[in-house]
């Protein structure tokens, strides 16, 4: 998939840090946009940035939460441009506290909306792709997707679930033409700390040092479009501590296990 021009790609999660960067990558490669997230106002201004033709872009507001919408907002895009030929799942939530700390609730939540919320819509897709024989999945994971981290367990393992549905994806939909990108981001500079759920479900208000030290946005976007025009199926998105860690969890656990667990004291 060398050439990007044309083809109709839903991106979630477009309204803000990773989502509206590729939304702007993207529209540079002269791609019919699908945008959604739940802030219609946010992605209308996405969309008037990207400089595209209303011919060429769809603002669809879409709440991970909903399931019951799906079908309404696939039957829509559809409508606008016949067909998808790329979904990229980028919405999510992510956490910032200790998982004696988390109620259940909001592990629950996280849950719902990285996790199910993500295959719904994805299984919403499944049969338009099917008939096509073709079609891709991008779905934005993280590092922590490959490890689990201190004050993220439900963030974490919200994110390992999503490798073992898509990795499982892949190997069932391969003969009919259907592929599976992985995306797993280490700290990129987005507000994605900002909106954290703490143990209570309140936002946690601040960015923290990794995150603002972490890739910027537009370099994780270029990462990810190079990432499909080169037909990869897993990328890890991030400075070499995080690649390490990847590297060290896979091959010498012990030294990964005492690595991350300096991370749970603060």
């Amino acid at each position: 998939m060398n050439n990007l021009q044309n083809k109709v790609i839903w991106l979630t999660g477009a309204s803000s840090g990773i989502g509206e960067a590729l939304a702007y990558a993207l529209a540079k490669e002269k791609v019919k946009l699908i945008l959604s997230a739940r802030r219609e106002d946010e992605l209308q201004r996405v969309a008037d940035k990207t400089q595209l033709s209303k011919d060429d872009y769809l603002v669809l507001p879409l709440d991970l939460n909903a399931l019951d919408t799906f079908d309404a907002k696939k039957n829509a895009a559809l409508k606008k441009f016949g067909h998808i030929d790329i979904l990229i799942n980028n919405g999510g939530v992510s956490q910032r506290s200790l998982a004696k700390d988390t109620s259940v609730e909001v592990d629950r939540k996280i849950m719902e909306v990285n996790y199910f919320g993500t295959i719904a819509l994805s299984k919403a897709l499944i049969p338009d792709f099917i008939k096509q024989k073709d079609g891709l999945f991008v779905v934005v994971t993280s590092a922590v997707g490959k490890f689990g981290s201190p004050w993220r367990s439900g963030y974490s393992a919200s994110k390992h679930a999503l490798h073992g549905f898509f990795d499982s994806l892949r190997a069932e939909l391969y003969n009919d033409g259907i592929k599976v990108l992985l995306v797993c981001p280490g700290f990129i500079q987005t507000n994605v700390s900002v909106n954290a759920l703490t143990g209570t479900g309140a936002k946690l208000g601040s960015m923290d040092v990794a995150t603002s030290n972490g890739l910027t946005a537009d370099e994780c976007a270029n990462q990810i479009i190079s990432a499909i025009k080169s037909g990869k199926e897993e990328i890890v998105v991030a400075k070499f501590k995080e690649r390490f860690a990847v590297f060290a969890k896979r091959f010498f656990p012990g030294v990964f296990s005492a690595m991350i667990r300096r991370m749970a004291v603060r």
